[in-house]
C-alpha cells in the first residue's frame, strides 16, 4: 500500500503570515499517471470539476470530458482507468487539501479548545476557492463532493481500494481532528465516530439546504449548519 503523502514546506515572512508553498501527492491507487504532472493532466481535472458538478457523476464520460478540453478520450484514460478512479482522485484531492487547511488553522495554537473550535469551522463553513491551486476550482470541487463523495466508498470495492490507500486522505483528517478532542477529552471514547459524521452530517446539511429544504433549518443572521455542529460537537463531548 502506497500512504497519501501531504508534503508542506512553510515558511514564516512574518510573524502573523504564513506562505506555503505546498504540493498534495495522492495515493497513486487512483491514477495511472499523475495528473498534476503536466498541463494537460491538469485540464483533466480542471474540466471534470466542471463537468460533475454542471451534469452529475452519471452523465459524466471521458467522451464528454475529451471534448470538453480539446483533447482525445485516449489521453484521457492514460491518466485515469475509468471514470470511478477519477471521482477516487477527486476525492482525495479534496480531503488532502481539507487536511492541509486543518493544519494550517491550528499552527503555533497551543490551547486543544481553540485548535478544535477552529478545525470545526474549517470542516462546516462553506469553502472559498483557494488561488495557491490555480487548475482547482474548490466551491466547485466542494459541491462534488457534497453530492458524489458516497459513491467513492459505497461500492463492492471499497475494502480493496481501502487496502491500497484510495481513502488515506480522508482518513488522515479525521485522525487529526480526532487527536484534538482526545487532547480535550482522553476518556470520550467515540472520537472518530463524531469526527466523520460530523464531516458527513454538514454534506447532507449543504445538500438538504440547497436541494430540501424542510429536511434541514434556516436561521436568519447565522449560518445554522455552522452553529449546530459547533454545539453538537461540544455537547458530545461534555
Amino acid at each position: 500500500m502506497i500512504v497519501m503523502l501531504l508534503h508542506l514546506q512553510v515558511e514564516f515572512v512574518f510573524m502573523d503570515k504564513i506562505l506555503s508553498n505546498i504540493s498534495l501527492t495522492i495515493t497513486d491507487c487512483s491514477f495511472l499517471r499523475n495528473p498534476d504532472s503536466s498541463d494537460l493532466g491538469r485540464k483533466i481535472i480542471s474540466g471534470s470539476i466542471e463537468l460533475i458538478d454542471d451534469y452529475g457523476f452519471e452523465d459524466f464520460n471521458f467522451k464528454k470530458l475529451a471534448q470538453h478540453i480539446g483533447s482525445t478520450e485516449a489521453s484521457v484514460y492514460r491518466y485515469f482507468e475509468n471514470k470511478h478512479k477519477l471521482l477516487l482522485y477527486l476525492t482525495s484531492w479534496y480531503w488532502s487539501w481539507m487536511d492541509y487547511r486543518l493544519a494550517l488553522a491550528v499552527v503555533n495554537i497551543d490551547d486543544p479548545n481553540e485548535c478544535l473550535m477552529r478545525c470545526l469551522t474549517v470542516l462546516t463553513a462553506k469553502p472559498v476557492n483557494d488561488t495557491t491551486f490555480h487548475h482547482i476550482d474548490e466551491e466547485r470541487l466542494n459541491r462534488i463532493i457534497i453530492s458524489e463523495s458516497s459513491k467513492s466508498y459505497l461500492t463492492k470495492m471499497v475494502d480493496e481500494e481501502n487496502r491500497e490507500g484510495a481513502f488515506s486522505a480522508y482518513k488522515s483528517l479525521v485522525a487529526r481532528v480526532s487527536s484534538i478532542v482526545k487532547a480535550i477529552n482522553k476518556d470520550f471514547k467515540y472520537a472518530n465516530m463524531m469526527v466523520s459524521t460530523l464531516i458527513e452530517g454538514v454534506h447532507h446539511q449543504r445538500y438538504f439546504a440547497e436541494h430540501l429544504p424542510g429536511l434541514t433549518s434556516s436561521v436568519e443572521g447565522e449560518d445554522a449548519v455552522v452553529e449546530f455542529y459547533k454545539q453538537m460537537v461540544l455537547k458530545t463531548m461534555e
